[in-house]
Formats: structure tokens, sequence, C-alpha cells
């Protein structure tokens, strides 16, 4: 008996189309859209408030405030570093004219000794080669002896000192370039954390921007405003400063009123908070450390109820800004980079600490 099998065939696959094709291609569609942020919402940043701007540009400066104190310490010794390095290349160059009089006088010696047969057959040959040099070479300085013993000692202590100049100088070199490597990494940190803090304030209306810096006023307002309340200072009794140097230190912020703030700056027209403070001194004839970190250690240490005019006010835990104080609860300071050089109250930041330099 013949048994007929059935061959097994794949079911037909229906084709795709109509209503039931349209809705499976749109769901595709539509999830793709929303896995790669196609409608717009899916990965977009998330809007900040004013106020997390505020925050978070706040953090920025703060971060890049710190940043520009350590970059002014590395270029305050790289500036030390170099003028070290010039002062080593000066002096050997002037001990290398030295030793050329010195050794040209006694070329001048061997020369006519050569001339003249003076010297032994082995001696002339050494000198017909390089008479220069054989003026280094103990032969020469046996054969001279007493005539001459004292010059040739004279070069060859020269000689060694210029070594060691040059020896320093290459200490000195790389040592330089050291802190120089680092002074780069330190300003693309600082100008990184500026750029995004620029960033974030580009996104707000002017009026939130003002609200958010606490920049009301135009620099010229503000300066108007700050000899308004100078002259206010000055008729309470209460903001005088207790001696003449702290006085011209006080006066000198009050004219800066409404200068940029420059990261790496200490004037006369543009500063950063330490700059402005080293310059404000300096014009009242005493001589500041560059940075934060070292002014803070000058002078007397006075609390935060002992504040009198003239006192360098330090904030934050990394003592990482600083202010004059002028009285009246209010500081002169260059805040950072979205507001010149202005009044504040001395409780705007963190207290760490204050000092008496006059």
């Amino acid at each position: 008996m013949t048994v007929q099998v059935a061959a097994h065939r794949k079911p037909r696959q229906r084709a795709i189309g109509g209503p039931t094709a349209r809705t499976a291609v749109t769901l595709a569609l539509a999830g793709t859209a929303t896995a790669t942020g196609f409608d717009g919402t899916g990965h977009a940043e998330p809007q900040l408030t004013p106020a997390q701007v505020k925050a978070k540009v706040d953090q920025l400066y703060q971060a890049a405030e710190t940043a520009t104190e350590k970059y002014d310490g590395g270029k305050e010794e790289a500036d030390s570093a170099q003028r070290r390095l010039n002062a080593l290349r000066d002096e050997t160059a002037r001990k290398q004219d030295r030793l050329n009089s010195a050794r040209d006088a006694l070329g001048s010696f061997a020369t006519a000794q050569y001339r003249d047969g003076g010297f032994a057959p082995a001696v002339q040959l050494a000198l017909s080669g390089d008479p220069d040099r054989y003026l280094d070479d103990t032969a020469f300085a046996e054969w001279v002896g007493d005539r001459q013993a004292t010059a040739v000692s004279q070069v060859r202590e020269q000689l060694r000192e210029i070594e060691q100049l040059r020896g320093a100088a290459r200490v000195e070199l790389t040592s330089l370039r050291s802190r120089q490597a680092q002074l780069k990494r330190q300003k693309k940190t600082i100008t990184t954390k500026l750029d995004e803090a620029r960033r974030l304030l580009a996104g707000l209306t002017a009026r939130q921007r003002a609200a958010v810096t606490g920049d009301g006023a135009a620099p010229g307002h503000a300066s108007r405003s700050a000899s308004g309340t100078r002259r206010a200072l000055d008729q309470s009794g209460s903001a005088t400063a207790p001696n003449a140097r702290a006085a011209a230190a006080i006066s000198y912020a009050y004219a800066k009123l409404g200068s940029p703030y420059v990261w790496g700056a200490a004037g006369p027209n543009a500063f950063d908070c330490s700059g402005l403070v080293q310059a404000a001194y300096r014009s009242a004839g005493i001589s500041l450390p560059r940075t934060t970190y070292a002014q803070i250690d000058v002078g007397q240490r006075v609390s935060r109820s002992e504040l009198q005019p003239g006192d360098l006010v330090f904030f934050y835990s990394g003592v990482s800004h600083v202010g004059i104080y002028v009285g009246n609860g209010q500081i002169i300071h260059a805040p950072n980079p979205s507001a010149p050089v202005r009044l504040a109250p001395v409780d705007l930041m963190p207290f760490a600490g204050a000092t008496r330099v006059a």
C-alpha cells in the first residue's frame, strides 16, 4: 500500500500592509524617538532655575578663584625663578668676560714663548693644535712655574666657577619649566570653569542675570553709589581708619570701585581679589604677598568682632577669597568676572579669618 506523506511547508507570511502595518511602523518610530530624544525631551538637559544657576555659578567661581590663587602663587614663584636664572646668566657672562681676558693674556705669553722656541717640542706640538686649550693642561702650568702660576690658577678657578654657575642655571631652568607647565594646567582649569559659568549665565534673561550676579547697576552707577556710601561712612565716624596706612589702603580700594575683575591681575586697572588687596597696601607703603594663603599669615590675627577699617578679611574654608574691611559691616573686594570691584556685606560669604597689617 502506498502511503501519501504530506509535504511540510512554512506557513505563508502575510504581506505587511494596511492599517496594521501603519500602526506597527508608527509605534516603532515613536519608540525610536523616545529612545534617541528626537522629540526634544528624551535626553534634553534639564532647565535650571535662576536659583540653581546662581548656586552652580557661585560654585564654579569659587573653584576658579581657588585655582586663581594657586596660579598667582605659581606665577610669583616662576617670576622669582626667572629672575634667579637671569642673574645666574648675567654672572656667568661677567665671569666669562674676565676669563677671556685672562686667557688672552696667557695666550699672548704662550704665543711669544712658542715663537721664541722656548717650549719643548712636545709642548710646541700641543700648542700648535690648540694653544688656547693647552692653557688648561698641567704641562703648561708646570712649565711657566712661578712666573705665571698665579694667572693660570686664577683661570682654572674661573673655569670652575663658570661651570658651577652653568650647573645652577640648568637646575633653575628645569625648575622654571616645571612651574610654567603647572601654570598652564592651572590656567586651563580656571578658563574651563569660567567658560562654564558664562554659559550658564548666558541662558538667563538680563533681569535674571542681574539678580544672580547681584549687579543691579552699571559700573559707573556702582562708583557713584560707593562714593555716597564712603561719605556716609566718613560722616558716621565709626568707619574712621585707625592709622594713615590703613586709610591710604582704603582710599585706594574706594578709588578702584567699578574696576573689572581679571584673574591674575593686580592693577592698576583690573584685579583679582588678592591682587586688589596687594595693590591697595602697596599704595600705602606696605608690601604684601601675592596670594590669600600667604596674606593671611601677615600681621596680627583678629577675630570677627575685633575688625577695624583696613583689616583683611578672608572667606571660605580654603581661604580662597579676601577683601578689605572698610567699617559698618562692609568690605571692598573683587568678586568674580561677572562683577566689578564693589562694596559688599562682610557676612555675604563664610568668614575664614582676618588679619591686621597696618
